[in-house]
Formats: structure tokens, C-alpha cells, sequence
């Protein structure tokens, strides 16, 4: 009997655990799986930012699988130097979408919490959510150059015991 190793599984317009699917499977109910990715997260902002901060974790516990967050941390802002600082966290969130489809999801979740993209590139935001890694291997640079983006994303790896690219769990 075939079992999904990991993700979720649609079930009449919900999703259950992969637990669930082997135990229905093993009771002869037939479920299609659905293809899962684990990605992690950055999340920043400096307008408002415990307002937008605490939107932002609701609307992403609610629309994704959370697995895991790191604690947010105030950092200074990097470029631009006249602004407030930075509340930035990073989140451990599954989903079933393709990258390009989840980050054009996170574009959307942007913009629902205001965010206005402006000619200042290190501006000023209400929220910030960038894709740092993709099934365990980073996509995005900042993650090497920033500790504002690198630091939460150890905390939260630490946290859940998970790694980067060949690189050793981290202990909590």
C-alpha cells in the first residue's frame, strides 16, 4: 500500500496530515495526493510594525501551513538610514503551490497589508515577505549578505531542526 511520505492530502476541499492519509489508506479509502513544499520566509517591516507584523502571522497561519516561527527581532535599517527600524522574523510554512505561484501568493499577502512599493528600494514598508528557501536549499542571496534576514532564518531553523543545503541541523 502506497504511502505519501510527506505534505498534505485533499480531502472534500480540506487537507489532513499524511498520518491520516496512511491510516485512511489502510482502511481502503482512496485520497489524491497533493505535491508539498517547505519553504522559509522573511518577513520585515517598519510602518507600524507590531500592527503589521501580528496581520501578517494571522494571515500566513491561516492561508499556509506554519510549521515553525523565530521570534522577531528589531535590526536597524540597512541603505536607506532615515526610517524607523525593522521588526524581522522568518517563518517555516508548507504549501502546495509551485515557487513562482507562492511568491506571487506573498506579492498578494503584501498588498492586502498595504505595502506600496516605492522608488526607494530599502524604503519604508508595511511588510516585506521574501522567499529565502525552497525544499531546504536557499533561493535568495540576502540570506548570505543580511544578518536581519540571516539570523531569524538560523533561529527558526534551530528551532525545528532543520538545515540549509547539506549544512547540519542547528541546535536550539
Amino acid at each position: 500500500m502506497p504511502l505519501v511520505s510527506r505534505g498534505q492530502v485533499e480531502k472534500g476541499g480540506g487537507y489532513v496530515s499524511t498520518e491520516t492519509v496512511f491510516l485512511l489508506k489502510s482502511r481502503g479509502l482512496a485520497m489524491t495526493a497533493i505535491a508539498s513544499h517547505e519553504c522559509i520566509i522573511s518577513l520585515g517591516t517598519n510602518i507600524e510594525p507590531e500592527h503589521h507584523f501580528a496581520q501578517a502571522l494571522e494571515i500566513l497561519s491561516r492561508e499556509c501551513e506554519l510549521v515553525a516561527r523565530s521570534e522577531a527581532v528589531r535590526t536597524a535599517p540597512v541603505g536607506f538610514q532615515q526610517q524607523p527600524d525593522f521588526l524581522n522574523a522568518a517563518l517555516v510554512v508548507r504549501t502546495s503551490q509551485t515557487r513562482d505561484a507562492f511568491k506571487a501568493y506573498l506579492r498578494d499577502v503584501e498588498q492586502r497589508l498595504g505595502r506600496v512599493r516605492g522608488p526607494i528600494k530599502s524604503g519604508p514598508r508595511t511588510m516585506d515577505l521574501d522567499i529565502v528557501a525552497w525544499d531546504g536549499e536557499v533561493v535568495d542571496e540576502g540570506y548570505f549578505q543580511y544578518d536581519y534576514v540571516r539570523g531569524p532564518v538560523d533561529a527558526v531553523l534551530a528551532s525545528c531542526h532543520r538545515a540549509l543545503g547539506g549544512q547540519a541541523p542547528q541546535q536550539p
